[in-house]
């Protein structure tokens, strides 16, 4: 056993296992014998009754490698930039809420890990740990802030701030979320967030916004409306393409627009000055019946 401390203070345990993980499905072997029901249905249930969901792993099972022989593989470099960065391993981590519900260390163990193998993390609004917090324990390496634009645009102005000033490289605009998706399995779970996790990005805004996030916290913990509670109080559904004029009027970051299954809105994100796009179907967590995220990303 090995313990594994983060700025002086036991954060988990590293186990050694009988069965070595190697890959994807030994994660999701170990998961399945670990997580609690409920937190395990939030991570790996989509929206609707999950045709996108499945289809997302069936597309992208269905691509196939066109190989090139006798081309000198001496040398081989998987590194690469993104928006300028350089990163040593090309794929790089999409926003995940709520982490500590897999894990004691949460979102920083995403962070550790990223931070190990050369490329950038996207940290989610609603994580268990603070943008700070994961900012701290690892301070060398790239990492970007994903963002909702909220009712309240006062409480999004100094999230943007906070980002800037912890050091993350990019916004992260999810644009697919004007409502939260319905997902039968958190209903049936009545899901709610565990009694000693919190919101942790909201810890210090002004009071109203305070006490709103402690309602939705107190709702989330005790399952009796969830997500989609805090999604439709806080989440704002009237947002356009116009609103990243005003997003980019109060920051100096690029600005990734989360969401784009189209060209149509790929080519409308670049008009309105967004860096780059995120060709995404919330991983089949949204609306259901979308195309799968690999199939539309040439945008043929």
């Amino acid at each position: 056993m090995k313990d594994l401390v983060i700025n002086g203070t036991e954060k988990g345990k590293l186990e050694r296992r009988s069965v070595p993980v190697v890959n994807i499905a030994d994660v999701e072997r170990e998961a399945l014998k670990r997580i609690p029901k409920h937190s395990l249905d939030y991570y790996r249930s989509g929206a609707g009754d999950e045709i996108t969901l499945a289809e997302n792993c069936l597309a992208f099972n269905h691509l196939r490698i066109r190989p090139r022989f006798l081309r000198d593989m001496s040398t081989r470099v998987t590194a690469t930039t993104v928006l300028g960065i350089p990163v040593a391993f090309p794929v790089l981590v999409a926003p995940t809420a709520m982490q500590r519900m897999a894990t004691p260390l949460g979102e920083v163990a995403n962070a550790l890990a990223c931070e190990a193998e050369g490329t950038i993390m996207t940290l989610s609004t609603i994580s268990t740990s603070s943008l700070e917090e994961v900012a701290h324990a690892t301070p060398n390496s790239p990492k970007f802030f994903q963002l909702y634009i909220y009712r309240d645009r006062e409480l999004t102005r100094r999230l943007v701030k906070r980002a800037e000033r912890a050091g993350y490289r990019a916004l992260v605009l999810t644009v697919d979320t004007p409502f939260f998706g319905q997902r039968y399995a958190d209903e049936r779970n009545h899901f709610k967030l565990d009694a000693h996790l919190k919101m942790a990005n909201f810890e210090e805004e002004d009071k109203e916004a305070s006490e709103r996030i402690n309602r939705v916290e107190a709702n989330l913990k005790s399952g009796s409306s969830g997500l989609a509670e805090y999604a439709n109080s806080l989440f704002d559904p009237s947002i356009t393409w116009d609103d990243i004029a005003w997003l980019k009027s109060i920051t100096s970051l690029p600005i990734v627009a989360k969401g784009v299954l189209t060209r149509e809105d790929a080519l409308k994100a670049l008009e309105t000055g967004c860096s780059a796009i995120l060709v995404s179907n919330h991983g089949g967590r949204q609306l259901d019946t979308v195309p799968a995220t690999v199939s539309v990303a040439q945008f043929e």
